[in-house]
């Protein structure tokens, strides 16, 4: 998936892991100070994962999909924010689901993201909880 500014690759963990990491550690744990022990988890290696890059080649942001169709660890950089990368990566992960054989996706949307996921679909589900000190929504979509 690809706009005139940004293209997104899917790919194992072992292949992206270099690019993703430093992305969700710059915005999870520098920017929200999610605990760093926590950021890497066992659910990296079996997902699909998600880079975007910009015109340059760098890599501006990173989501995951997991093997039940879970989308998450979505995380723009703060100087790509704005110019349509998350909903880039959300594409890409969502079409992903559905070529796996998924009927819905679904994610723990942070509550200051969720107009951004309304937009592409999702309806909240259940209530607000914390994970990580953030407060989350779970959220779902049908594919």
């Amino acid at each position: 998936m690809a706009s005139a500014e940004y293209r997104v690759q899917l790919g194992p963990w072992a292949e992206l892991q270099a690019e993703a990491a430093p992305i969700r550690f710059a915005v999870f744990v520098n920017e929200q100070k999610v605990p760093a022990e926590i950021e890497i988890d066992e659910w990296d290696e079996p997902s699909l994962h998600a880079v975007a890059r910009d015109a340059q080649g760098r890599a501006v942001g990173t989501g995951r999909l997991l093997p039940d169709g879970h989308i998450g660890r979505m995380a723009v950089l703060a100087q790509a924010r704005g110019a349509g990368v998350g909903s880039l990566l959300l594409t890409a992960l969502a079409e992903a689901a559905r070529e796996r054989g998924h009927t819905e996706a679904v994610l723990s949307a942070q509550t200051h993201a969720i107009p951004f996921y309304r937009r592409h679909g999702f309806v909240e589900e259940g209530e607000v909880y914390d994970d990580a000190g953030i407060p989350h929504q779970l959220m779902r979509r049908r594919l």
